[in-house]
């Protein structure tokens, strides 16, 4: 048995947001982190550009978290968007905003960003111990698989930045759920978040995958967006699908608007124009500009197409996309699910366990790519390792 100060198990970023607010209040905090090396489902992330944060009103960005707005709203009004900004440029790292208001670095890449943290994070005497996979508690002790064997430290405050259930090959196996469970924490059960989705498609659709879908609008529900897909060997993916995926995993039927500028009637006349010999395929490429992918999805999915004006018209703004599920959990950006809000104080404290406070994507919210997974992710860090430290 060890006995230490404060422990923080999970060095993604709500655990090192923790572990950070804790070394700045005077604790001596220890890491235990299951992977030989630290943030990799964040590093992972930042490989085709760290989109850290978004520039958006708080109003705005509370929209985006659903039900969860209620108990997030405290931690992002204390740490939110431009609080986010200010810390990495803190750590040296400059940054910039794209047209869609997402904040990036300038390099693009996370692990400049992390080796600053984890430097600074060194110099406040934070000792970071890699390869301590945590199989729950032994009594007061929180035990470790470690590489000399079985551990068990003795904190006086612990913070659990486990992290959800998707991407396991980078730490996020969910394997807490069954300590936490055992303890009576309630949990919400994981869902995919922010996925693609599966469809098989026939042989004709092969020379189109990888394909992207541009210029397109998508519909599910009450929602309508414009965004981007694209078509893989096992279904549908991409930025517009993602920020459909919670309505499309509730039954929500998808949609595409193929001409998202132009209104129906307009569609029909442009059509009715053309002349009546011409086959279905040139009216639309030549009326339209309708032609490769879009046009191959159209007859994947709605062959024999009408060659009256209006009714192709109302499935160019319309073209029904039936799914086959989500793509499966491990392949998900993130999850819905967790710990319940309910099984929490205000201060993420654990009510079945006092002492032990929960953070990041291991609670009970989704939200979509955009930078908003990455802010509530360090926001509630940041509320846990300051609750922690004042514990």
């Amino acid at each position: 048995m060890e006995q230490i100060d404060a422990l923080v198990i999970g060095a993604g970023p709500a655990g090192l947001m923790a572990a950070e607010q804790l070394a700045r209040a005077g604790r001596r905090v220890t890491v235990a982190e299951a992977m030989p090396s630290p943030a990799r489902k964040f590093l992972m992330a930042g490989k085709s550009g760290l989109n850290l944060t978004m520039d958006a009103p708080p109003g705005r960005v509370l929209g985006h978290y659903a039900e969860a707005a209620d108990p997030l709203a405290p931690m992002l009004a204390a740490f939110g968007p431009a609080a986010v900004q200010d810390w990495a440029c803190g750590l040296g790292v400059a940054l910039f905003t794209g047209s869609s208001g997402r904040v990036f670095p300038v390099g693009m890449k996370a692990s400049p960003l992390l080796r600053a943290w984890l430097a600074r994070l060194d110099g406040h005497g934070v000792v970071l111990r890699r390869r301590w996979r945590w199989r729950g508690w032994a009594g007061a002790a929180a035990r470790f698989d470690t590489p000399d064997g079985t551990r068990d430290l003795n904190a006086s405050v612990t913070v659990l930045a486990l992290g959800g259930a998707s991407w396991a090959r980078l730490g996020s196996d969910g394997s807490w759920t069954r300590w936490l469970s055992s303890e009576g924490v309630a949990l919400a059960p994981f869902a995919p978040a922010n996925m693609g989705f599966l469809r098989h498609w026939s042989d004709h659709m092969r020379p189109h995958f990888g394909a992207p879908l541009k210029g397109i609008a998508l519909m599910a529900g009450d929602a309508w967006l414009r965004g981007e897909v694209v078509l893989s060997a096992r279904g549908i993916e991409g930025g517009g699908i993602y920020a459909l995926s919670r309505a499309l995993r509730e039954g929500a039927a998808l949609r595409l608007d193929l001409a998202p500028d132009r209104d129906a009637a307009d569609i029909a006349a442009r059509l009715a124009r053309r002349p009546a010999r011409e086959s279905t395929a040139n009216r639309l490429r030549k009326a339209l500009g309708i032609s490769g992918a879009r046009l191959a999805l159209m007859n994947e999915l709605a062959r024999p197409l009408p060659r009256d004006p209006e009714r192709l018209a109302a499935l160019v703004k319309a073209l029904p996309v039936p799914l086959d599920g989500p793509r499966p959990i491990d392949e998900a950006i993130s999850v819905a699910g967790g710990v319940r809000w309910a099984a929490l104080t205000p201060d993420l404290e654990l009510r079945a366990r006092p002492g032990v406070f929960a953070a990041g994507e291991m609670l009970d919210w989704e939200a979509p790519t955009g930078g908003y997974l990455l802010t509530a992710c360090l926001a509630t860090g940041r509320w846990a390792g300051c609750a922690a430290a004042a514990r």
